[in-house]
């Protein structure tokens, strides 16, 4: 378990309504990683990723186009330690 690892995922551009939420659990859970993901207030989404390194990666890159709806300007992401994610769920 020592390969597992946290990002911390912000997302910019015309990513709410566009079920870039949605679309990002399905495959958050497609992958394997465990974490949540929200609306913000100012219109940008904030994502939680944790797991093996390479598949947290693979959904941080998944992020730079999201749902075939969405115009994705920026994803800005932070590694670090696990928290303990367990499964993956849309938060409101």
């Amino acid at each position: 378990m020592t390969d597992r690892v946290r990002a911390h995922v912000f997302v910019s551009g015309r990513v709410q309504g566009v079920y870039y939420r949605a679309s990002t659990r399905d495959a958050a859970r497609e992958t394997g990683v465990d974490g949540w993901v929200r609306n913000l207030d100012d219109g940008r989404v904030e994502a939680v990723f944790e797991g093996p390194e390479g598949d947290v990666r693979d959904m941080v890159a998944w992020c730079e186009t999201g749902s075939e709806a969405a115009d994705v300007d920026d994803v800005d992401a932070e590694y670090g330690e696990p928290e303990g994610e367990d499964g993956f769920e849309v938060r409101w």
